[in-house]
């Protein structure tokens, strides 16, 4: 087995990239954005030491080649197309997942760039399956259940990083009758439920952290809107695990917290606890976007103004009216033991670890959140590892 993985310097990819090469007979291809295949090898080494702390052994199963998803067959020549003619497997996690890209930028990437992706599977004889990962949030601003087998259900979208993921999974399905395909639809994603580790702080974390500074004197949410948010780890393992799973060829998998999603009530209320800080009142997103936002820039300092504008883009996920069907997903993870965990029995690791890092003004690699030194306190679950803390002043 080959496996051809895009994103492996990403957030995601790099814990996909960390459990391929688990197994000693894996042998991993990474296709790398980068000028060329000696600049792909130094990032890939970078991404290593982060995830184990160490290149050796796992240099010697993982190759990088220098790719790029927005050049013409991926910026490749022929030679380097004829060496990937071994691949059996590709996962396909790279994407631009800004929220304020222009729409025709986040269309090259996302779209064009998972075109050249499946042209480049119809090129490999002995392809066993094609993994998309894709977003729960191509359900856009859909209201009420949204299903595994559901995509274009008339929805608008709220920003060009969901139009484009829906347009590049409606063309993934378009090969499904050609590639063995699998779709995966995290939802929003944050760290490690175990170290809190993660190398991206945005959605759920620029609130909170806004939230733990008071900046929000109102905030534009329905108090029983879900929050639904897995952990990087549950992600990882499922991607992994229906990557793998021959019955999951041809299918779409919802990789959210559904039944197990929190709400913006509970939310604000572990917030509050975890920060001992004042719970803002909530206001209707029309009122908050027309009156109070406004009203906020203008009477805020210039810092606290800054701080607010950056927080735009993700209040809108705060009022969502949408319920994620992940019924297929449970069917074929819950035997395995690969199952989310609820937002509070992970929540103090996410704000020890955001906290520890400075909300990402702080290098911290994934393996040196592992071993960090964290003080031992209450039992995270009844029967799951002790919550740890870390003190911090920031």
């Amino acid at each position: 087995m080959t496996l051809l993985l895009t994103g492996a310097t990403g957030f995601v990819g790099m814990e996909v990239l960390a459990r391929e090469l688990r197994d000693p007979a894996s042998r991993v291809i990474a296709l790398i954005r980068a000028d060329d295949d000696a600049h792909a090898a130094r990032r890939l080494h970078e991404t290593l030491r982060s995830v184990f702390g160490t290149v050796e052994p796992y240099a010697q199963r993982v190759t990088a080649i220098a790719g790029d998803l927005e050049q013409p067959a991926l910026g490749l020549d022929e030679a380097a197309l004829a060496a990937l003619g071994d691949v059996t497997q590709i996962i396909h996690g790279a994407a631009s997942v800004s929220f304020d890209l222009a729409l025709e930028r986040s269309r090259e990437i996302n779209v064009a760039g998972t075109l050249r992706m499946l042209e480049l599977a119809m090129r490999m004889p002995r392809l066993r399956r094609f993994t998309y990962v894709s977003t729960a949030y191509v359900a856009g601003e859909h209201r009420g259940r949204f299903g595994e087998d559901d995509l274009d259900v008339g929805q608008r979208f709220r920003n060009p990083y969901e139009q484009s993921k829906f347009e590049a999974e409606r063309l993934v399905r378009s090969f499904a009758e050609r590639l063995p395909v699998t779709i995966v639809r995290p939802s929003i994603i944050v760290g490690d439920r175990f170290s809190g580790w993660t190398a991206s702080f945005n959605v759920l974390y620029w609130p909170l952290r806004a939230l733990s500074q008071g900046s929000y004197p109102v905030l534009p949410a329905r108090r029983r809107a879900p929050v639904d948010v897995v952990s990087v780890d549950y992600v990882a393992d499922a991607i992994c695990a229906l990557h793998a799973l021959p019955q999951a060829a041809g299918g779409t998998f919802a990789l959210t917290a559904s039944a197990a999603a929190s709400s913006i009530g509970e939310l604000l209320g572990l917030a509050v606890e975890r920060f001992a800080c004042r719970r803002p009142p909530l206001v209707a997103p029309a009122l908050y976007r027309h009156v109070a936002h406004p009203l906020a820039l203008r009477c805020a300092g210039t810092r606290r103004r800054r701080f607010l504008r950056a927080t735009e883009t993700y209040l809108p996920y705060f009022a969502m009216r949408v319920r994620y069907d992940d019924a297929r997903a449970r069917a074929a993870l819950d035997p395995l033991g690969i199952v989310p965990a609820p937002l509070p029995e992970f929540f103090d690791q996410l704000v020890d670890y955001a906290l520890l890092a400075g909300w990402g003004r702080r290098g911290l690699s994934r393996a040196e959140a592992l071993d960090v030194p964290l003080r031992v306190t209450r039992p995270r679950t009844q029967n799951g590892p002790p919550r740890r803390t870390v003190r911090s002043t920031t």
